[in-house]
């Protein structure tokens, strides 16, 4: 687990009053540029900005708590966070276990290869018989599971590295959200390629403990989030860090 980096940010709207604001304990990675990320120190991405506007709104304080995505899930189920801010995408096995908020972001699964082969991976089908990598945790290896040519597909999970060993050969693709794709090609020197359309539509959204005390929770950041797509927040937060409101469906 990587070191947990603790971050507390106070923010107290008009409508709510010191006394009555909560600590909501946010969980991220921390290493998923552009939405949680560091630099020189410092705890940022969209993922900071939306929840630091959440709390703006209900006048809660945040801490901000950094661990491998691996390990979030787990530190929800067992307390130690109330929520994840990492782009958790909604799926039905995950919907058993938490209370979602409403989806905030709006993407699709897409398959990255190393530049000069997205002319030979243009589709999933392409994928039979290549090595895929996806980040450990993540949903993209549910999504390559549930594909027809699924058994073709050496599928293989990392912590880290990902992009830089499909630049090397090490793998054939790695598979991530588009969006986060299309933002690390942008700013990263590695020799990649965005390799045909997206495959499946995903929805990221705040996921809380089922209980009484996690739905409340749910219920008042959910409000709030309402609030600030109404508001415009939302897309001024999204055009910030993509250039594109990618907080609303296609």
């Amino acid at each position: 687990m990587k070191k947990s980096l603790a971050i507390t940010a106070f923010a107290l709207s008009a409508s709510f009053g010191a006394a009555q604001a909560d600590t909501l304990n946010v969980g991220m990675s921390g290493g998923y540029f552009p939405f949680t990320f560091v630099k020189l120190d410092v705890l940022q991405g969209f993922e900071v900005d939306f929840i630091n506007a959440i709390a703006a709104e209900t006048g809660d304080e945040v801490n901000f708590v950094t661990m491998s995505f691996s390990g979030l899930v787990g530190a929800l189920e067992t307390g130690r966070i109330d929520t994840i801010a990492n782009q958790l995408t909604i799926t039905p096995e995950r919907e058993t276990k938490f209370a979602f908020s409403q989806p905030y972001v709006f993407d699709g699964a897409q398959v990255v290869v190393k530049k000069g082969n997205e002319e030979t991976i243009t589709s999933v089908e392409d994928l039979s018989g290549k090595t895929v990598a996806v980040n450990l945790g993540s949903n993209f290896e549910q999504l390559l599971n549930e594909l027809p040519n699924a058994e073709e597909i050496d599928i293989r999970t990392y912590e880290s590295n990902i992009a830089q060993d499909t630049a090397l050969g090490r793998v054939d693709a790695f598979v991530m959200d588009r969006v986060s794709s299309a933002q690390l090609i942008a700013e990263s020197p590695l020799p990649l390629a965005l390799a045909g359309k997206p495959f499946s539509q995903i929805r990221n959204a705040l996921p809380f403990r089922n209980d009484e005390d996690g739905i409340a929770m749910r219920d008042r950041i959910d409000t709030a989030i309402t609030t600030l797509k109404e508001n415009g927040t939302m897309a001024e937060i999204s055009q910030k860090w993509f250039g594109a409101d990618i907080t609303v469906a296609e």
